[in-house]
């Protein structure tokens, strides 16, 4: 696409890297195509994870919700790369560019190898990956479910690539595995049939990898690691590659749920600590029933935090959950001082959720 009539030219800042946007396709989606890593995370306009500043240029946005991006963000300069599109060559600044050389986006059918209800509302996937095709991916990040009627579902690996490498050399060759945690929500068109008729054996088709939640290596500052929910599932997978590379920086775990059985992997987590000195674990429930017995830390999660950490300005945070969690935590710990680049996100944004239901 050499031509400047049939595409508008993108710079990203600092890294200088660039690439080209057709007429029509969104900032995020040109990137995605020519491996530029730019943040994002529902890719429809809901979460704000792709908000980045236009340095120059004009961009025109599609549909997206007002907690987002606000008018008044707008105004200031401000882009969803998700929705917008350039209407003229464009100069946005962010800093969460992934090197060249990102891992490919691939289709490929999976096979249902294991079905595990960890929790009444949360059920353990392990998919079976074919075995003659490579699948790379970040601890982090996620894959989308393609549906029959062109609907797709995001859910995070929750484990890192090298507990899931298959045995491309037995007979017959066996492909890699990867796990995913899928909360219920009743009436939702695929999580009704996972918790209804599925079985194991199935063949369902993903598309992935993709999200830029993964670690950043190149930093040896403490870290913060907030889930809600079945937000844990990529920081199982963060915790997992610590361990795997030999990581030592320090890290601690808010994981909050309504109630104790909403932390599903509590004991899992608890034996990580004995087995990584730098790993500490702050379990919060928010509504504990008399019946819970429930002696740990209440609350929000994302405020325990600034109970233990008020000063943030030396850490990188990982967070990931619902997106009131996500939001909550990043504005609030910018105030404690959180620069703004070391707060990384993946909001869980539902179906309800990107139609503002």
């Amino acid at each position: 696409m050499s031509s400047s009539e049939t595409a508008f030219h993108v710079t990203v800042q600092p890294s200088g890297r660039s690439f080209d946007a057709l007429p029509g396709e969104t900032l995020l989606a040109a990137g995605i195509r020519q491996g530029i890593g730019l943040p994002y995370g529902c890719k429809d306009g809901a979460c704000g994870s792709c908000k980045c500043k236009k340095l120059s240029g004009t961009v025109v946005h599609g549909p997206h919700q007002e907690k987002a991006l606000s008018e008044a963000e707008e105004a200031a300069g401000l882009v969803l790369t998700c929705c917008g599109v350039a209407q003229s060559d464009v100069v946005l600044e962010s800093r969460q560019v992934t090197e060249a050389g990102a891992f490919p986006i691939k289709k490929m059918p999976v096979r249902v190898n294991v079905m595990e209800k960890l929790s009444p509302d949360v059920m353990r996937l392990v998919l079976q990956l074919p075995a003659n095709d490579s699948f790379q991916f970040h601890a982090g990040q996620y894959i989308e479910f393609l549906l029959r009627d062109g609907a797709r579902r995001s859910y995070s690996m929750a484990n890192a690539p090298h507990t899931g490498v298959g045995q491309p050399t037995a007979t017959p060759p066996v492909g890699p595995t990867m796990e995913l945690h899928i909360r219920h929500m009743p009436g939702g068109k695929f999580t009704d049939h996972v918790f209804g008729a599925m079985k194991e054996k199935e063949i369902l088709r993903i598309e992935g990898p993709y999200g830029s939640f993964f670690l950043r290596e190149d930093s040896d500052k403490p870290m913060v690691l907030l889930a809600s929910g079945t937000g844990f599932a990529p920081i199982k997978a963060l915790i997992e590659h610590l361990q795997h590379k030999g990581i030592t920086r320090p890290a601690t775990l808010y994981w909050g749920g309504r109630r104790p059985q909403d932390l599903y992997m509590h004991e899992w987590v608890v034996g990580k600590c004995q087995e990584m000195p730098n790993l500490q674990y702050v379990p919060v429930v928010s509504d504990a029933l008399p019946e819970d017995h429930w002696q740990g830390r209440t609350g929000f999660v994302h405020q325990a935090v600034l109970q233990d950490f008020p000063d943030l300005s030396g850490y990188q945070v990982y967070a990931c959950g619902a997106p009131i969690v996500v939001e909550s935590a990043r504005r609030d710990y910018v105030n404690a001082g959180l620069p703004e680049d070391e707060f990384y996100a993946d909001s869980f944004t539902s179906e309800a959720d990107k139609h503002g239901a």
